[in-house]
């Protein structure tokens, strides 16, 4: 080849170089907000649009995705699925009477993460909406001859909407205590403004009968209406919709672009990218630019740092902190740093740290959960002294009871004794004034069963916070467990404060009275901690395996109407196996610690070709706000971690031939599935690193350090790999984390 050929040889080549380059499809296309936009049973996932973990959050107030009527467009999602500040839409109409309560009816619409967008059927009026951190971009194009308008509101009864002028509005909005703020501008003079006479909670403002295209920039503000504005002008200082919208692109594509795929089916890819999409939504930092309102004190304060809040732990302990443990450790470390300030401000570490304070939901104190889990992965920056005092005042000093927050009752006064929280027969009136009776009631096995684990992850933070006294103390309270195990029926049972057995008493058919949104089906492999105990009380490890197996094939033991009438939650069923629900993502895990490895990758590939996929119906429960996907991510990626506190990931079956993580430190985390499909499902054979792995798990030291973790797939199950007893993966209590 002489050189002219040489030179345009490579010219070509670096030609088609870039043009691979410029076509290449971004992550972003494989999102599609709509998967899960329609509850099985409770709660649809919503569209939102928003930036990862901002505080700014937008989608269409709509029943569900198969809702074809927008009521409102909230100026700001204040709390995950709880609480929304000041309403948006835009209207036509020439009677005003007719507006305050009319609705933009869908012809089309295009979600995103970093875009909504809609036409009204009835004029052909098109609203679109893009984020920054803090701040909201509405852009307008209304069609037809009748008068248009933007109509502005509260959610709530208290507070206002202020009309500054033809350009500007601003507005005061109470709720659950506290106070949320805009600022907004439009980019179009309004001619004439009006206020609804019925509840003055509502505003229109009249566009000029010219102007048909309008923008409206808006700040939001958990401070003031001045730091609203001054947060408007910081991140949206010019008018130009495309520009807003652009950057929202540019961002989300590159969070997304850090976890790779290869191979799988185009519903796969969809699946996972929503899935991951929806993992970024929470917590959320609220500091505005030096300075954040904490709910946990009612002040505002001055800070550097983020501020973060709105989570779900009892929901998000399991999945999907620990997928930011890998992905955005940083983060993880502010958020921590940020709960133990909520401890200072307020008295009690929470449970739930919403943007109202702490809501004392569910059961646990899975923050001690939470925070064992980051401190045993190296995430140190957070001061460990003060947040473990608090976690200790949750366990021993405050009521374990659902939902409330509070001084011990006689109850936990009873369980620090006994160490079992007592039940009462169905037919027994409630003893305790604090309980819920119209609903939650006490939910005695579920309370001692997350007691057990809360307690067990104080007892590994005692030494490493200064108080190794402690840690036999919490380390006996990890066993407490064992007093609600039946070992005569192999299976978790009420007991009362005599020390007896609840009778009459059905497994399959109680409700909250003794379990939190589940049964005791899900509840006996609740023990995340001491699974070789739990295995014993169960007569061993293989009496344990054919039990599990029986749980995916166990009768519901009433209609579906029936069930589903006392355990609205326990959704997505296999058997008396939930898959829609946060307690039973770590069970189909368990096979690995019995010696069958092969029937975790069975279950897995059930599970999510079953439950996940790519249309309205692809959620099976509640999505909590990153709570449920983040397992979908784990499971399609290949891992997952089934002991927070335990920092080694259980391996699956990984769907896709090839997924790379782009770690924070530089490093590539790397899994290589040769032949993976649905009917190759199967692991033949393994090795990390290029050495040969028969053990089916692997350290996050393994992880973070930068690893390549290839397994060979095929169609029968290689039921010798990992089956060893020295190659499961350890139990937390056997397992020294000083390692």
């Amino acid at each position: 080849m002489n050189l002219k050929k040489a030179l345009l040889f490579a010219l070509s080549v670096s030609a088609c170089a870039q043009l691979s380059a410029q076509v290449k499809k971004s992550n972003l296309d494989y999102v599609d907000p709509t998967i899960g936009g329609v509850g099985v049973i409770l709660e649809p996932a919503r569209p939102v649009v928003h930036l990862p973990n901002s505080m700014l959050r937008v989608y269409p107030m709509k029943k569900d995705q198969l809702d074809d009527q927008i009521r409102t467009f909230p100026l700001n999602v204040a709390s995950h699925r709880i609480a929304w500040t000041f309403s948006f839409l835009p209207v036509s109409g020439n009677n005003t009477l007719q507006l305050w309560d009319k609705k933009f009816t869908i012809l089309n619409e295009k979600l995103t993460p970093y875009n909504y967008a809609a036409t009204d059927e009835d004029d052909g009026t098109t609203v679109e909406v893009s984020p920054t951190q803090r701040c909201g971009y509405f852009q307008v194009v209304f069609k037809g001859n009748q008068k248009h308008y933007l109509r502005l509101g509260l959610y709530g009864n208290d507070g206002e909407v202020i009309i500054n002028n033809k350009r500007s509005f601003s507005g005061t909005e109470s709720f659950q205590g506290m106070k949320a703020y805009f600022y907004g501008e439009t980019d179009a003079d309004l001619s004439s403004t009006y206020r609804n006479p019925a509840q003055r909670k509502q505003v229109l403002g009249e566009l000029d009968s010219k102007t048909k295209t309008i923008g409206f920039k808006y700040g939001i503000s958990f401070v003031s209406i001045e730091q609203a504005k001054e947060n408007l002008y910081k991140e949206i200082p010019t008018w130009g919709f495309a520009k807003v919208k652009a950057n929202a692109y540019a961002l989300w594509d590159k969070k997304l672009s850090q976890i790779q795929v290869e191979g799988g089916t185009l519903a796969q890819k969809r699946v996972f990218y929503t899935s991951l999409y929806r993992s970024l939504e929470r917590m959320v930092d609220i500091n505005e630019y030096g300075k954040y309102y904490s709910a946990f004190d009612h002040q505002v304060h001055q800070s550097k740092e983020p501020f973060f809040v709105d989570n779900w732990m009892w929901d998000q302990y399991i999945a999907l902190e620990p997928l930011h443990m890998i992905l955005n450790p940083a983060m993880e470390t502010q958020k921590l740093r940020s709960y133990t300030e909520m401890y200072r401000h307020g008295g009690n570490m929470p449970s739930f740290a919403v943007i109202f304070g702490d809501w004392p939901a569910m059961t646990g104190n899975f923050t001690a959960a939470w925070m064992n889990d980051a401190w045993h992965k190296g995430i140190r920056g957070f001061d460990l002294k003060t947040a473990y005092q608090g976690l200790k005042k949750n366990s021993i000093d405050a009521t374990l009871l659902p939902w409330r927050n509070g001084p011990p009752t006689k109850l936990d006064t009873f369980y620090n004794k006994n160490g079992y929280f007592p039940s009462i027969p169905l037919t027994e009136k409630e003893t305790e004034k604090q309980v819920d009776v119209a609903w939650e009631r006490r939910q005695a096995v579920s309370v001692t069963l997350a007691t057990s684990f809360s307690d067990w992850s104080i007892a590994q933070l005692a030494e490493a916070s200064g108080n190794p006294q402690d840690r036999s103390l919490f380390i006996k309270r990890a066993g407490n467990y064992k007093n609600v195990f039946r070992q005569d029926k192999g299976i978790l049972w009420p007991k009362n404060d005599k020390g007896e057995w609840i009778e009459p008493y059905n497994p399959k058919s109680s409700g909250r009275e003794y379990f939190t949104e589940n049964n005791a089906y899900t509840y006996n492999w609740d023990v995340k901690h001491d699974l070789t105990g739990l295995f014993n009380l169960m007569g061993g490890t293989k009496k344990a395996e054919a039990k599990l197996d029986n749980l995916f094939r166990e009768d519901l033991g009433a209609s579906k109407f029936q069930f589903w009438y006392t355990q609205p939650d326990a959704s997505g069923n296999v058997g008396q196996f939930v898959m829609g629900n946060e307690p039973s993502f770590h069970i189909p895990y368990l096979y690995n610690y019995m010696g069958a490895p092969w029937k975790t990758q069975k279950r897995i590939r059930m599970l999510l070709s079953t439950w996940y996929t790519d249309n309205l119906f692809g959620l099976p429960g509640d999505e909590d706000g990153g709570g449920m996907t983040a397992f979908v991510v784990f499971s399609m990626m290949g891992f997952f971690p089934v002991t927070p506190g335990v920092p080694v990931y259980n391996i699956g079956s990984p769907v896709f031939t090839h997924m790379t993580i782009a770690l924070p430190n530089g490093k590539l985390f790397t899994i290589n599935a040769k032949n993976s499909s649905a009917e190759n499902k199967y692991i033949q054979s393994a090795t990390l690193n290029g050495k040969p792995l028969n053990k089916p798990w692997f350290s996050h030291t393994d992880l973070v350090n930068g690893a390549t973790l290839t397994v060979i797939m095929g169609s029968i199950p290689n039921k010798a790999w990992g089956a060893a007893s020295q190659d499961a993966p350890p139990s937390a209590m056997d397992y020294r984390l000083d390692n």
